[in-house]
């Protein structure tokens, strides 16, 4: 697809994901400028997923507003919705990672009584 400057497109830049604006086209890679975010960054090793003993465990601050990056072309998708104001994008998606965080953190204490239940019916009769 072909992108031309103020095109508003949806792009995954590491582990986040942002609404952004098409500044240039340079054949295979656009080079874009932060409006919103879709999706906070991860955070964490992302070497060593799950794991908190690790030597640096990152923080990762969402883009800037108005951050300018390269991106890959044919990584971007159209964006036809309404463009959020960029703080409460921030403020929004990293609930939104925050409340996923919980919630897989009360599915692994509910796995781990289920498997220590399963673990103790196996292996002590």
């Amino acid at each position: 697809m072909m992108w031309n400057p103020g095109d508003i497109v949806r792009v995954t830049q590491k582990t986040g994901e942002y609404i952004t604006e098409v500044l240039e086209n340079h054949d295979s890679k656009l080079l874009v400028k932060v409006l919103a975010v879709t999706k906070f960054p991860t955070q964490g090793d992302l070497h060593t997923s799950f794991e908190v003993d690790v030597p640096l465990f990152h923080q990762r601050p969402a883009l800037s507003y108005q951050e300018k990056f390269m991106c890959p072309s044919n990584a971007v998708m159209r964006y036809n919705g309404t463009i959020p104001e960029y703080k409460e994008s921030v403020r929004i998606a990293m609930e939104r990672e925050m409340e996923k965080l919980k919630k897989m953190s009360l599915w692994a204490q509910r796995c781990l009584v289920e498997l220590e239940a399963m673990h103790k019916e196996t292996f002590t009769k």
